[in-house]
């Protein structure tokens, strides 16, 4: 995984887990996205998605991650009691969080939903070694040679987008976030800037968002077309459509990814299992590629 940056969805919906018939292909679990890079793990969001994701790295402990959330709504940390490897001793990883309105850090607005009478262990209980770390808004870090940037974003309670670079290449993390009726949101878009992949919160569509009936302005959440705005004024390489509201069936999403892509042709609706290669080593001589054709395998996605 060495001079690699790859992403790995493990789950796109929002608001609320959604198994059922109609939801197989994208999949019904919430928020969890993967980067590897350089052989570095990066977590993102701990919704029931990441319990899928640490059924699938019990095979290589022990394991060291960092995990970023983006806030603590119930859809993004439900499921970090589910996180298997987080019981188990020689296991680490490295928690970060903003600080909550209300004054909490990460690790205790972690430990407060498994509490009872939520749940029936507390946190403690938990084998791995835990380093919680809250993070100054605004302020970059670095892991090895990775820089994680962060910006507020427009939603209830607060949230915060992320932005991954390592080399030349870039990914941001944008979800929970509601654009302005008036103006481009100057934060996604510095952390969108010229990114090789967006990944964005379209919760709803323009007719959804302002339905006369079922209004959803001032939900915390945006829609593709808002997206394909950002994607296009931040010069954006790839868009990836993300946080699918859970009454949206996959026949549904794939109506709204034709829209989308007729707008914005280098775009995708996430899907739980969907895994974008931003970079990984060349292995053959470079003489050998044509320049278009190392452009082209820059940026892949498979299932």
């Amino acid at each position: 995984m060495h001079n690699q940056f790859t992403v790995n969805f493990w789950g796109v919906r929002g608001s609320i887990a959604c198994p059922g018939s109609e939801t197989v292909r994208y999949g019904g679990n919430t928020p969890c996205v993967e980067m590897r890079i350089n052989g570095q793990r990066l977590i993102f969001d701990g919704g029931t998605g990441l319990r899928v994701l640490g059924q699938s790295m019990l095979s290589a402990m022990p394991v060291e991650a960092y995990m970023f959330f983006t806030h603590s709504h119930w859809d993004h940390i439900q499921g970090f009691p589910f996180f298997t490897p987080a019981f188990i001793k020689g296991n680490r990883f490295h928690i970060y969080g903003a600080i909550a309105p209300n004054g909490s850090d990460v690790e205790q607005r972690l430990n407060d939903q498994m509490l009872h009478p939520n749940f029936p262990v507390p946190l403690q209980v938990m084998g791995a070694e835990l380093d919680f770390q809250s993070i100054d808004v605004g302020q970059p870090l670095q892991i090895d040679d990775i820089t994680i940037e962060n910006a507020p974003l427009n939603h209830p309670g607060e949230a915060i987008g992320y932005r991954v670079s390592w080399k030349d290449h870039a990914v941001a993390y944008v979800t929970d976030t509601e654009h302005f009726p008036d103006r481009l949101d100057e934060n996604v878009l510095w952390l969108a800037r010229e990114a090789d992949v967006l990944i964005y919160d379209a919760t709803y569509t323009d007719e959804e968002y302002h339905s006369p009936k079922t209004s959803k302005v001032g939900w915390g959440h945006s829609t593709w077309q808002e997206a394909v705005k950002i994607a296009k004024a931040a010069g954006v390489k790839k868009l990836v459509i993300f946080h699918h509201d859970p009454v949206h069936s996959d026949d549904f999403l794939d109506q709204v990814g034709e829209q989308v892509a007729r707008v914005f042709p280098n775009s995708l609706m996430a899907w739980e299992g969907l895994s974008i290669q931003i970079t990984t080593a060349v292995t053959l001589p470079e003489a050998e590629l044509a320049p278009e054709s190392v452009a082209e395998a820059t940026i892949s996605a498979s299932a």
